[in-house]
């Protein structure tokens, strides 16, 4: 065989060799604690939701690891609910929290662990004492014009009385958040995509 009837034979040989090999596309991976920001597109509120009920976002902003954008803005994640508690008419906050679980990505879905995701409502302490002094004072007024000194005594408490029972019958504030609102999604494990 000559030197030049060799080449066409390596190269072809070269050739056949590397079509048998497998092909193996490069992972994308984001490391745990990572934070993907994302817009609720499901309203999550004390008021009306209920555990297990679905919650979808969509990602604001690339997410982007070793300088390659590994979850593009437009992406969108899917969760649930895992807490709902009403505020109470006496003592109670209310509070929700919720969790995502897997992650769209050009049509092919993956399983993430995130961490939750849980708000509390804040104290009406402040309104409440509005609502009592507020009765208290009407009700002075109304009970001097009736009845001199001794009846804005009497009034103040009767008013302070009304003011406590609107208070005992009055739920706290709910928490509501809404389609729209932003937030961070932090990964509790890696994550790769391919």
């Amino acid at each position: 065989m000559l030197r030049s009837d060799m080449k066409p034979l390596v190269l072809g040989g070269l050739l056949a060799g590397l079509s048998l090999m497998p092909v193996t596309v490069a992972a994308r991976q984001l490391p745990a604690e990572t934070s993907i920001p994302v817009t609720l597109e499901t309203t999550v509120s004390s008021a009306t939701s209920h555990p297990e009920d679905r919650v979808d976002a969509r990602v604001r902003a690339d997410v982007v690891s070793g300088g390659k954008v590994v979850i593009p803005a437009g992406s969108e994640l899917r969760g649930h609910v895992i807490t709902v508690r009403r505020p109470g008419k006496v003592k109670g906050l209310a509070y929700v929290s919720m969790s995502f679980s897997e992650l769209v990505v050009g049509g092919k879905t993956y399983r993430i662990s995130s961490r939750r995701i849980g708000v509390q409502g804040q104290p009406s302490h402040g309104r409440d004492a509005k609502i009592i002094g507020g009765g208290a004072g009407a009700g002075a007024v109304v009970g001097a014009i009736v009845d001199g000194k001794g009846g804005a005594a009497k009034g103040a408490l009767i008013g302070a009385g009304a003011g406590t029972g609107a208070v005992l019958a009055t739920r706290g504030k709910d928490v509501t958040l809404a389609s729209g609102s932003r937030w961070r999604v932090r990964l509790v494990k890696p994550l790769d995509l391919d």
